[in-house]
């Protein structure tokens, strides 16, 4: 997954200011303590982040 398609999907399901908050903000501790913003600099890929995010917010399989 492309870090642009996962930055849209973030937005299309907590909506554009909640997604960039959550990013620099929330830290999941299934990506080793990190926020997604730090997940994603240390090379974690966006799909692996996005599962996790979903995970933790309980997002729909339908929009996963």
């Amino acid at each position: 997954m492309r870090i642009t398609v996962f930055r849209r999907l973030m937005s299309d399901e907590f909506g554009p200011v909640r997604a960039e908050t959550m990013a620099k903000d929330h830290v999941f501790s299934s990506l080793g303590g990190r926020t997604v913003d730090e997940a994603l600099a240390a090379g974690l890929s966006a799909k692996e982040i996005w599962r996790e995010v979903c995970q933790a917010f309980d997002v729909p399989a339908e929009r996963r």
